[in-house]
């Protein structure tokens, strides 16, 4: 089973400075996997000692709300009704 690797372009366009960081939103790390952000989320819940205490923080609802305006539509961003 071959996997394509995805463009340094399509990583790029990805990444969003949030409070003065270099973020991805977690759906689009679940795309680059192929897999649902319910899942992803789940994985790393049940795996929260592997990651770095500074590798995940959630959105205020302002910093959301701003950021989703940039959004062309919600399916964008899955069409998550939460804060990433």
């Amino acid at each position: 089973m071959t996997k394509e690797l995805i463009p340094i372009e399509t990583i790029e366009q990805k990444i969003f400075l949030i409070r003065d960081k270099k973020v991805m939103f977690d759906f689009h790390i679940a795309q680059f996997y192929n897999v649902s952000t319910k899942a992803l989320k789940q994985a790393i819940d049940r795996n929260r000692t592997r990651f770095p205490e500074d590798f995940l923080f959630e959105l205020t609802e302002s910093e959301w709300k701003s950021l989703r305006s940039q959004f062309v539509t919600s399916s964008v961003s899955g069409g998550t009704r939460y804060a990433p």
